[in-house]
Order: structure tokens, then sequence, then C-alpha cells
């Protein structure tokens, strides 16, 4: 049954943890960032679980509008999760976004120590609904300990690395220390995603290291477009895919 102050955990409920090596070659694949209903679709059709959206208007990687996140999420349903991505700290805001996109999923990335485990937990009461996936900033040890302040307020976390000139935590691109990482999936009982760095090449260690219950992927899946930013590079999600799922896909 979810701890008392969780949410429902209906999405959370049916992840194996990966303590079981039977379940270790089956983990989550949650791919970012969906940037049109097009793209999002055939990131779903190559075999990717969760699909991220980034609704903002503050300049991260991928963001589009709400309205478009809406549109992506809706198209989603019943073909993958949706998991829509915020760096707000404030409730109301966070609370209207939600609503108005719809997503699966909430994920807080806000910059670490900005929104307190109490907050989390008073907009896991606004929004009973809609599972949450706090994200927790790898720096170092005393990253297990706020982990484990957050676990009990939401239904995943997400362990990801942190870019100064990235407003929040995440979308750096780069890896952190795994075996932090490890610690912390063994620390908590909930869902752990492994994010950070990760690509076709490098995915398949991170989970034989880590075991977490899911892995994510955004600069190592992309490629870069003429007009400036990115989409999605199909070839290497499947890659990614097949890597996360016990194959060794090169990174190229």
């Amino acid at each position: 049954m979810p701890q008392e102050g969780c949410g429902q955990c209906q999405l959370a409920t049916r992840v194996p943890k990966c303590d079981d090596p039977t379940t270790v070659n089956s983990p989550i694949v949650q791919i970012y960032t969906m940037q049109s209903v097009e793209e999002a679709l055939a990131v779903a059709a190559v075999g990717v679980d969760h699909l991220g959206v980034t609704p903002s208007d503050q300049g991260l990687p991928g963001e589009i509008t709400n309205s478009r996140a809406a549109e992506i999420c809706s198209a989603l349903i019943g073909v993958a999760t949706s998991v829509a991505l915020s760096v707000e700290t404030d409730l109301d805001a966070i609370e209207a976004m939600v609503n108005e996109v719809g997503p699966d999923i909430l994920h807080l990335c806000a910059p670490a120590g900005a929104l307190e485990p109490a907050r989390v937990e008073m907009l896991r009461r606004r929004i009973p609904r809609t599972p949450i996936m706090q994200a927790i900033a790898v720096t170092g040890p005393e990253s297990v300990e706020v982990a484990r302040s957050y676990a009990r307020f939401v239904d995943y976390l997400i362990l990801d690395s942190v870019n100064p000139n990235i407003a929040g935590v995440g979308a750096a691109g780069t890896i952190h220390d795994w075996d932090v990482s490890a610690a912390i999936v063994a620390a908590v009982e909930r869902p752990v995603i492994l994010a950070g760095g990760l690509s076709p090449g490098n995915v398949a260690a991170a989970i034989a290291r880590v075991r977490p219950a899911g892995v994510d992927s955004l600069t190592h899946t992309n490629r870069p477009v003429a007009s400036g930013g990115f989409e999605k590079d199909l070839g290497k999600v499947e890659r990614f895919v097949l890597g996360a799922r016990g194959a060794t896909p090169s990174d190229e």
C-alpha cells in the first residue's frame, strides 16, 4: 500500500524494484523532451515508456507552450506515459500547469532546495490524482539524505546532474557519481529513475552499477537542427532503448 502522504501511486506500484536480477533488463525508459505530437508518437513507437515535455517560458532546453504540451499529453493517452517537467517553486503555478497540460506524471526539478519536502507534501494534497516525480541533484553523499527526505511524499525520484547555466536540476548532459545513486536506490522505497549524461553507449553500464527502476535521456539522444535547438534522433533513441534492455549498442 502507498505510504501515508503519498499520492495514489497508480503508476509507481506497477514498476518493479531492480533488486531482483530478473527485472534489471526491463527498466522504464524515459526520454525528454518532446516538442510535437508527431515526434512524441515516433519516439513512443520505438519502445519508450515515459515521454517528457517541458512546458515553460524560462529558456529551458526544448521548452514548449502549455497548449502544445497538452496536445502531446492528450495524444499519448493509451500509447505511453506522459511526464511534464516544472522548475517552478510557486505551488499555484505548478498546479495550474498540471491542470492545463494534463500529464500522467508531474516532474518537479526546481533548483536544489528551492521546493522543500514540506511544500511538496502540500502540492501532493493539491493534485492527489497526479503522481509526482521529484528530481534529486546528485552532488555527493549528502544527496542520500536529501532523497530520503522527499521519498515519502512522492511516487518517483529522478537522480540527475546540475548545470549552473540551466535553471533547475537536470539537462546538464553530464554523469554524476553512480555510487551515490546506487546508495539512494538502496535507501528509498520508491522507484528511482537514473538520469544525467546517459547515452546509448553507457546506459547498460549505468543500470548494472546503479540498478534503478528506470533510466532517462535528454542530451545524448538529440540531434541539432539547422534553425537552432534540437530534435530527437530516433536512431539514438532506439539504441538507448536496446542498451537499457540488455543490448550493447554503440554510442553513435
